[in-house]
Formats: C-alpha cells, sequence, structure tokens
C-alpha cells in the first residue's frame, strides 16, 4: 500500500510517500481502508521531535511509528476471526492514539480502540479531524475544566482546529466565550457562536481588566504566568500544548494557591474513556450544535505539504488527507 513515512525528525521534507507492507489484521481488529486521515498541529509538533521529552513516548533518534497522523475514517475492508462489533462495508471513524498510522492507504485498529460506526450524514471529512479539534476540546472543558453554564472561558488559538471546537463546546455547556484570533477570522468565530472576539494583533488579551473562570490556550502560546492575572480566584489555565514549563507550573500550583495550570496528552486516556467521550461529541453533532471547520484538503501524495502549510500559522479549523 502508499503510506507517508517519517524518515526521522525534522522540517516537512522528511515525510515521504513510500510503498509499504499492508497492515494484517489480528484477530481482534478490523482492517479499514482510509477514506480520509487528518493533518494536525500536535502530527507537525511530533515531526520535529520538539520538545525534547516527548521522544521518550514515541522514539529517540526517530519515530518509533513510522508512519503519522491519528484520525481517519474509511470503510472496513476486512474483520479478524474474533470480532464482533463491525462487519466488512461499516463506514467507521476514530483514533489510532499511539498507534499512529493513519497517513496510509489502510490501518489496522483494534475493536475495542477508539473507533464508531460513521452515521450517514456525516461524510469522511468531517469525520477524520473528530478525534483532534472535537475530542480533545471536550475533554478538556468537560473532564478537566468541569465547565459549568453561566461560567467565563477564554479560548486563545481560537480559529484552529481545537479553537473552532472549543467555542462550540463550552457555548453548549452554557458558558460565555471569549475568541482570541487574527481580525481576519473574527467573521469565522462569531459564526460558531464566541460572544466576545479579541484580535490579539490589536490587544494583549493577558493585560484584560475582565476575569476568565478558564483560560484554554489550544496553542501553547501563552502561559500561566501571563495568564494569571486575569484568572478568577480559583480560575484554571488549560493547555493540550506540552512545554517543560507548563509542566512545573502544574507542580508548583497543585501545592500552592487557588488559581491552577493543567496540561494533558488527551490521547494519552485508556481507550475505553476515549471512545465514550466521542460517543459523547458525537451526540452533539447529532444535535445539530457542533460542525467541523475544514480549512483545506491535501491527497496522501502531499502530506509534506500539508505539514508545510500547517508550520505556516495560517491554517483555519482543521486539514484533511484524501486518501481515496
Amino acid at each position: 500500500m502508499k503510506a507517508t513515512v517519517a524518515t526521522g525528525y525534522g522540517l516537512p521534507d522528511v515525510l515521504r510517500l513510500q510503498v509499504v507492507q499492508k497492515p494484517i489484521p489480528k484477530s481482534d481488529e478490523v482492517l479499514v481502508r482510509v477514506m480520509t486521515a487528518a493533518a494536525t498541529t500536535a502530527d507537525a509538533m511530533m515531526r520535529t521531535g520538539k520538545p525534547y521529552i516527548a521522544r521518550l513516548f514515541v522514539g529517540i533518534t526517530k519515530p518509533k511509528k513510522a508512519i503519522p497522523g491519528t484520525g481517519f475514517a474509511g470503510v472496513v475492508e476486512q474483520v479478524g476471526q474474533g470480532v464482533t462489533a463491525f462487519k466488512m462495508g461499516d463506514r467507521v471513524f476514530g483514533e489510532t492514539t499511539f498507534g499512529f498510522s493513519s497517513n496510509a492507504e489502510y490501518l489496522t485498529i483494534s475493536q475495542n480502540g477508539v473507533i464508531l460506526p460513521m452515521p450517514e450524514n456525516l461524510d469522511f471529512s468531517e469525520a477524520a479531524n473528530f478525534c483532534d479539534g472535537h475530542l480533545t476540546s471536550y475533554n478538556f472543558l468537560k473532564e478537566i475544566a468541569k465547565v459549568k453554564p453561566g461560567q467565563k472561558v477564554l479560548i486563545n488559538g481560537a480559529s484552529g482546529a481545537l479553537g473552532t471546537s472549543a467555542i462550540q463546546i463550552a457555548r453548549y455547556m452554557g458558558a460565555h466565550v471569549t475568541a482570541v484570533c487574527s481580525g481576519r477570522n473574527v467573521g469565522l468565530v462569531r459564526s460558531l457562536g464566541a460572544d466576545e472576539v479579541i484580535d490579539y494583533l490589536q490587544k494583549d488579551f493577558t493585560k484584560s481588566d475582565r476575569k476568565y473562570d478558564y483560560v484554554y490556550d489550544t496553542i501553547g502560546k501563552s502561559s500561566f504566568s501571563a495568564c494569571k492575572n486575569i484568572l478568577s480566584e480559583k480560575g484554571i489555565y488549560l493547555s493540550p500544548v506540552l512545554k517543560f514549563s507548563l509542566l512545573l507550573q502544574m507542580i508548583k500550583t497543585s501545592l500552592f494557591g487557588q488559581k491552577k495550570a493543567k496540561f494533558e496528552a488527551t490521547g494519552a486516556n485508556k481507550e475505553e474513556k476515549l471512545r465514550y467521550l466521542l460517543s459523547e461529541v458525537l451526540d452533539i453533532y447529532k444535535e445539530g450544535r457542533l460542525k467541523t471547520v475544514i480549512d483545506r484538503q491535501f491527497p496522501l501524495e502531499k502530506v509534506a505539504e500539508a505539514h508545510q502549510y500547517i508550520d505556516s500559522g495560517r491554517k483555519k479549523g482543521n486539514v484533511v488527507i484524501v486518501t481515496a
């Protein structure tokens, strides 16, 4: 099969299209013909091998899993002998977590992994990105922050994949949402339900005289220290972007003070929990309260170009890799 392979850590040109062995499903696995896959900011960060602490989990000198990508949507082509949850021809979507390998024509995944049947009205391009923006932001806002109606949430990086999801999910939870983005994306974030918008090119949101119960920094461009003054008495700074400084802040705030800093790698949760959270996200979608913002689509042959675009910082919403 054709697959994008990371030949090492570095710039997007380390990603090469190669012909590799097609995977064979184990007894409890399904073989999925990948129709679309996600290319995310997290994928681009892992491609660089930075921060270096992440290499302890994904490979010291080069990625342990050479094929990048985690989010996928496709059709079940083969099932293992022990599979009862899916059958050939089922449309499915999900997340391979630390198995990666979605930027390819085929992948295998356990029937007990993060995989669900696709609703008929959900298309492949939308479905491939559910586990990046939607699932991650839902985990942060529901499981970690436990956002309640009436609370104030500020979302930094509001026009990205996580940000566009977070606006909708926070509003669904009844929060008052302030979105931070560039001026050219103001219309987009307002259309998703943001109550207020701050153009970061015109105003430093960390200098605001307003207080927020949560600052969800989806892009990790700020810090707990910078945001401390705009947090309410028991406010929390949240970020899915791993930084050594954030880990230190987490330790410090767990011991001292009421304001907290929190980080979590959503994909590190148990697959059973992630599958349950994904089903809840899907319920919100079925209610018509959640849509996926898609910026650009690239063929499998141009995953390196997709990463170049992500690195440019101009991405709005999600980037899709079309494999079929």
